[in-house]
């Protein structure tokens, strides 16, 4: 119940510090400047983005081909980890694919609850419309692009797509993708971006699902897709909510 209420202010723009001595004494030296640097514009948790510091060193180690990939991007701290890393690789060829609407987070429907089921999405969606601006989630265009410009990640290798991902993708995608890490929360978007950007993640590449243990929509969303394409799939448990997986090539139900 406890972690439930503090993702239910994360959701409405209220962020909870986390103490700096719980970080686990096995994460890099390394990552804690980058967390430092980024953690103040993210919603998601240490072990959460610690798990895309490892993604995006794992991509420029191993030489994965493709771009960056993040659907749902608030105000770009977890972009930012990403960017942070890859330039501390020495890997700036990359571009960084940020799709978000920047006015807030998109209607959801009956599908989205939290994962208990007692926490029915829209109602909290409603109450976030404020003298009908949408105060969920909401950080604007300007706002993300400042933060991360603070990267200083080339800028001519970042793309900002405004707008809902079901009106932006698939007419704005890479051709490679390397990361895809997927944040929309609910099923719509979350099954919408898995049908046009999953057969781009190169086999190697990796997958991120940030509300996969807190949302039941996107939880659906990633579970029917994989099922439709009988997709065999080890997602790893990141933390309560997020997980993360390597794209291989194994098709279920052969051997």
């Amino acid at each position: 119940m406890k972690r439930i209420i503090i993702n239910v202010l994360h959701r409405i723009g209220l962020t909870i510090r986390e103490d700096p001595q719980k970080l686990l004494m096995d994460m890099d030296a390394a990552f804690i400047p980058i967390w430092n640097k980024s953690r103040a514009y993210t919603m998601t948790s240490t072990e959460r983005m610690y798990g895309l510091y490892k993604a995006a060193e794992y991509i420029s180690k191993e030489r994965i081909r493709g771009d960056v990939v993040e659907c749902g991007v608030w105000r770009g701290g977890s972009a930012m980890v990403a960017a942070y890393t890859l330039r501390k690789m020495g890997d700036i060829t990359r571009k960084l694919y940020l799709y978000d609407t920047y006015t807030g987070m998109a209607e959801p429907d009956s599908r989205d609850r939290t994962i208990l089921g007692n926490a029915p999405a829209h109602d909290i969606w409603l109450q976030a419309q404020k003298a009908q601006v949408n105060t969920w989630c909401l950080a604007t265009l300007d706002e993300v692009k400042k933060n991360m410009y603070k990267t200083r990640y080339p800028k001519q290798k970042i793309r900002f797509i405004k707008g809902k991902v079901e009106d932006t993708i698939p007419n704005i995608i890479p051709d490679k993708i390397a990361i895809l890490r997927l944040d929309t929360d609910w099923y719509t978007s979350t099954y919408h971006e898995l049908v046009y950007l999953y057969p781009r993640l190169v086999p190697g590449g990796v997958l991120i699902i940030d509300d996969y243990g807190h949302w039941q929509g996107a939880r659906k969303a990633v579970d029917t897709y994989m099922r439709e394409h009988k997709i065999s799939l080890l997602l790893h448990r990141l933390d309560y909510a997020g997980r993360i997986a390597i794209k291989t090539t194994v098709l279920k139900g052969r051997r």
